[in-house]
């Protein structure tokens, strides 16, 4: 019987098992104990930062930001309609209001150009979301933040090792967030990141994490903080992880290599992902983009192609069609790209001939389904 083929698996073949043991026979297993700050220093090093605050997974991270950067009830946050469904979560947790913009067609990323005129008195920041491993515009972006005096909270959580500019996600804003779930490049089983220049946020970053208490006081709490930190196994891991990044990330650029390679021949059938003049995409997740139909033919598409052991995930449905985000505002691009865009399997595990079997099926898929319907209009789920 053929193997199945998942979307996404973690790569643990470098010192994670032996850091983790050494975690285990020292009895240091909990938010204390050295690989914290090694795996902290590792990943500041990597993004070319000061400081990084290591969490206990992404959407903590994106919250502790938030609540550092003082965002407050009333206060308004511009975010992409296209992203993770935490990126607007955390906003409302600080009782503050997240503001949808439509995405650029390709990269989904955030638009640039619809970002000025979603600015109001009551707007304090941006998020502007890596999706996928694509980094947004963010000369662009931090052109109109500077103007406005709006923070910068980079959600880098699916973008290790992007870069725009030369530079590396992670340190091209005020803050930034980063996710080590199963499934990311870089992985903790759950964990998260932030990364900042800015060193009295970085202070009351790593004072909110660690419930509020005072690092020159023990069991003195000067704030109201949260329990949002990592254990030292999850470090120990991340550590074993950082310490194979380069090889992970030109890995994901050789299957995205094999992909745009075995693929191109259907180029009247789908929109193969590319790289903005002056970014570099890390290829968490290769996505492709039917260029007829709707999401009735998408999943139809995956349906088939999950019957031949291929497993495949949806584009991420966009905010203003989720119930708790729901508006009645049209998102041109959101609309018709976000329900024809597959993920498929993007991983160190696989090889050439696995890219040549998923090719073969999605090639089978869609002259399965041609024709199924054209309409383009985004559906609730």
């Amino acid at each position: 019987m053929t193997n199945r083929i998942p979307v996404a698996e973690p790569t643990l073949s470098g010192n994670e098992r032996k850091y983790v043991l050494d975690c285990l026979d020292t009895n240091w297993i909990s938010s204390n104990g050295k690989y914290i700050g090694m795996f902290e220093k590792s990943f500041a090093d990597f993004c070319g930062v000061k400081h990084a605050i290591a969490c206990n997974n992404g959407t903590t991270s994106l919250h502790l930001a938030l609540v550092a950067l003082g965002l407050a009830p009333g206060d308004e946050v511009i975010i992409p309609t296209v992203t993770y469904i935490a990126t607007a979560n955390c906003v409302r947790y600080c009782h503050a209001t997240p503001v949808l913009v439509d995405v650029e067609p390709g990269t989904l990323n955030i638009d640039p150009a619809a970002i000025e005129a979603a600015i109001t008195p009551k707007t304090r920041g941006i998020i502007p979301v890596h999706l996928y491993g694509h980094p947004a515009k963010m000369d662009l972006i931090r052109s109109i933040t500077e103007k406005h005096k709006l923070f910068v909270l980079e959600d880098a959580a699916e973008a290790h090792g992007a870069t725009h500019g030369g530079k590396r996600v992670g340190s091209l804003g005020t803050v930034a967030s980063f996710s080590f779930f199963g499934n990311k490049i870089v992985t903790t089983g759950e964990g998260g990141m932030l990364t900042t220049d800015d060193d009295a946020l970085a202070d009351k970053m790593r004072l909110l994490r660690g419930q509020g208490m005072d690092p020159k006081r023990r069991y003195w709490f000067p704030v109201i903080g949260y329990n949002y930190r990592m254990t030292n196994i999850q470090a120990a891991i991340g550590l074993g992880q950082m310490e194979q990044i380069d090889e992970k990330l030109s890995k994901r650029r050789t299957i995205g290599t094999w992909y745009n390679n075995e693929l191109a021949h259907l180029s009247e059938e789908i929109e193969l992902p590319y790289e903005e003049t002056g970014s570099r995409h890390s290829y968490w997740m290769y996505n492709i983009f039917l260029k007829t139909g709707s999401e009735q033919r998408r999943d139809m598409v995956m349906k088939i192609i999950d019957q031949a052991g291929i497993e495949t995930r949806p584009v991420f449905y966009p905010m203003h069609v989720m119930p708790p985000y729901a508006e009645t505002t049209q998102y041109p691009v959101a609309d018709s790209w976000a329900c024809r865009g597959i993920n498929l399997p993007t991983h160190e595990g696989l090889t050439e001939s696995c890219i040549k079997r998923i090719a073969n099926h999605l090639n089978q898929a869609i002259r399965q389904t041609s024709g199924l319907d054209t309409n383009f209009t985004a559906r609730a789920a």
